[in-house]
């Protein structure tokens, strides 16, 4: 039998296959990328046997969860581990924290026949070592952050890279008041996983130096790490320039023509494109404050009739009319007063194809 191991770096450089035994509940509060639920209880059968041991104590708790998982149910879990554990030899199981769950799980294996290994410490010391990898970066590595307008392609800037840490891709989500996409985002404790095992496999391969897109604490619902928004108030400044025209094509493709594309896709032709001019037309009352009453009911008259017209007939430039708005009346201001704020952060600041340029060098420099 392999050991059991507590080593959580090679773990996750590798994309080792998991077995977690935790409660489904458990699982969707957070789990890991290469972890598959298969849990020696159900929520129901963990909340009898968690009263049971409020009430009673351990033996009885213990007691009470073989009489629930025995017999056929007991086979078929038994099973269920088995086929994980000959589909993927070099795994592991864990539950919470490495304890009974788990241990019980091993010794129900073992007598099916198999030796499996087991992770010390569980999820628990798993996740306290991923907050613990972004942590360390935070305070050991160098790290920029490309900054700029609305619509000046920060994220295609971010995506030719090397050395970047694409947080809009972890949180599945633009990162503005228009960037949910047709699918939902991460929990907060997938986002932050992810994250941290893009970070540890970077630093693996020899990364010191990360490159990041400006963002604010939250990207949609998943918040950024605190270390690492708090050094995002100080880490220098890169700062990418377009042209409005340019600007207002490229929102144009990415938030009407890819995202009624994505919805098309999860959702089909007829709902799909529903649901994305609903979509669309939230993320315009979502701000309906900042922007105002009058100017929110002339933007949103303007992006009702482009909507139309893509239903109808496939076109799209409409569209540019709100989105020209949005930018001349609403982002760009906003934008303006950040770079001023920001200014002595910003130490160089061009179009795509020279920040791409700086950014290489400056990599090549450490």
């Amino acid at each position: 039998m392999r050991d059991n191991s507590s080593n959580y770096r090679d773990i996750f450089l590798n994309d080792i296959p998991l077995m977690d035994m935790r409660a489904p509940v458990e699982f969707t509060k957070g789990a890991f990328p290469n972890a598959i639920n298969l849990p020696l209880m159900t929520d129901i059968e963990r909340q009898k046997v968690g009263t049971c041991y409020k009430q009673h104590g351990q033996e009885a708790a213990i007691a009470l969860g073989h009489q629930l998982v025995g017999g056929k149910v007991k086979a078929e879990r038994v099973e269920a581990w088995s086929a994980f554990a000959r589909a993927n030899p070099h795994g592991y199981l864990y539950c919470f924290r490495g304890g009974l769950r788990s241990q019980i799980v091993q010794q129900w294996l073992k007598d099916a026949g198999i030796d499996y290994p087991r992770v010390f410490g569980g999820y628990k010391a798993m996740r306290t070592f991923l907050i613990e990898t972004t942590q360390q970066a935070v305070a050991e590595c160098d790290f920029v952050i490309v900054g700029g307008m609305t619509g000046t392609g920060k994220t295609e800037v971010i995506a030719q890279l090397g050395n970047s840490l694409d947080l809009e891709g972890h949180a599945n989500h633009r990162g503005s008041s228009f960037g949910k996409r047709a699918t939902g985002q991460p929990g907060q404790i997938d986002f932050e996983n992810r994250l941290a095992i893009d970070i540890l496999k970077q630093r693996a391969a020899g990364t010191e130096q990360f490159v990041l897109e400006d963002e604010s604490r939250l990207v949609g619902s998943c918040s950024l790490p605190l270390e690492l928004y708090q050094g995002m108030q100080h880490f220098p400044l890169v700062w990418l320039e377009d042209s409005f025209e340019s600007r207002a094509r490229r929102i144009l493709g990415d938030y009407v023509i890819g995202l009624a594309s994505e919805f098309l896709q999860v959702h089909g032709e007829e709902e799909g494109f529903a649901l994305f001019a609903a979509r669309l037309l939230q993320s315009l009352d979502n701000i309906l404050k900042r922007l105002g009453g009058e100017r929110h009911a002339r933007l949103r008259a303007i992006m009702q009739a482009a909507l139309a017209e893509q239903e109808r007939s496939g076109e799209v430039s409409l569209h540019l009319g709100w989105i020209e708005g949005l930018l001349r009346e609403y982002y760009d201001p906003m934008y303006a007063f950040q770079r001023e704020s920001k200014g002595e952060r910003i130490e160089f600041s061009g179009d795509q194809k020279a920040v791409l340029e700086y950014l290489r060098q400056r990599n090549n420099r450490r």
